[in-house]
């Protein structure tokens, strides 16, 4: 089995289905891309609501977890933008297969510095708590597609506040990303897709 970190190009469903047999190859389609995965996270500010240990502690799993993977401009392409940790993504993540769906849903990984338009600045902690345990956007009870937050759900209190506090914390970063796009919607910017696949030999 192997998997693919894939940028999306221009695909017919109707070829796809049609010249399997033929020896087409719909992965020729694709470009095949390293992500950046490893990187520093940024150091949050001071602050007087939070004690020194649990935002090391939040800075410490927000990097364990790997999100800045998706969060930071650049990092999906493998060309991390510099500034913008943390700060969202321009490249979005197809949340449906671009091999049936030939306008995949996109969601863009958003800006999780304390930004106050662009970013988290207007969440409570209580929101950030939430986000990390069930994946849920601001006064939305539908999951964030393609964020691990499954892997989440079981996360302890403490660790669960760490990272709402260290997210709070994060100096504000203006990046405003582009709107998610459902499917059969056609995304005006460009995104990758996640695929695992398996040969039927």
């Amino acid at each position: 089995m192997q998997i693919h970190l894939l940028r999306w190009a221009t695909v017919s469903l109707c070829l796809f289905l049609t010249n399997c047999e033929s020896g087409y190859n719909p992965l020729d389609d694709y470009e095949q891309l390293d992500p950046a995965t490893i990187f520093a996270t940024p150091d949050p500010l001071p602050s007087t609501s939070y004690s020194i240990e649990q935002l090391s502690r939040g800075k410490y799993l927000v990097e364990l977890l790997g999100c800045g993977s998706c969060h930071s401009d650049g990092a999906l392409v493998g060309n991390s933008v510099e500034g913008r940790l943390l700060a969202g993504s321009q490249t979005g993540i197809a949340f449906t297969s671009p091999f049936v769906d030939k306008n995949p849903g996109v969601v863009y990984p958003p800006n999780l510095t304390s930004d106050m338009e662009t970013g988290l600045g207007t969440w409570s902690i209580n929101q950030l708590l939430q986000m990390v345990r069930m994946g849920t956007r601001d006064h939305s009870p539908r999951s964030i597609p393609v964020m691990p937050w499954p892997a989440y759900a079981n996360i302890t209190s403490p660790d669960a506040l760490a990272i709402a506090a260290y997210l709070k914390n994060l100096a504000p970063v203006h990046h405003e990303v582009p709107r998610n796009v459902a499917p059969g919607q056609k995304a005006t910017a460009e995104f990758i897709h996640f695929g695992v696949y398996q040969s039927k030999q």
